[in-house]
């Protein structure tokens, strides 16, 4: 069974994309902040990880620099979640090195068809 890390702080967010991934077949595991989220990529080695980028503590993107520079988790795909859209906050969020992007509010079959494209190729 596939693992996916979701690094969420807004509890309805969370929610939702735990029952989608669950409904789907997949298991999870979650973290509020992106500290506990880079320490729970190291200790379980996900096959995925959703990450927020405006979290408490360090930021999506510090997280995702962290993942990025240990060996350990530099291969594991990560997808930016956020309600950040701008055409500003994108680039920022592609140039971080992000696998994929999805903007908040959720579609749910393009939040779906991602996840399960980056368990099924990686990064990309």
């Amino acid at each position: 069974m596939k693992v996916v890390l979701i690094v969420e702080d807004n509890d309805k967010n969370m929610k939702l994309a735990r029952d989608v991934l669950q409904t789907k077949g997949y298991a999870t595991i979650e973290a509020v902040n992106g500290e506990d989220g880079v320490r729970l990529a190291r200790e379980r080695n996900p096959d995925l990880v959703l990450m927020d980028i405006r979290l408490p503590g360090i930021s999506g993107i510090e997280a995702l620099t962290a993942l990025r520079a240990d060996p350990k988790t530099s291969s594991i795909p990560v997808m930016a979640l956020t309600a950040s859209v701008t055409a500003t906050d994108r680039t920022r969020i592609t140039q971080a090195g992000f696998d994929a992007f999805l903007a908040k509010p959720m579609v749910l079959r393009e939040f779906i068809d991602t996840v399960r494209l980056l368990l099924e190729t990686g990064r990309r």
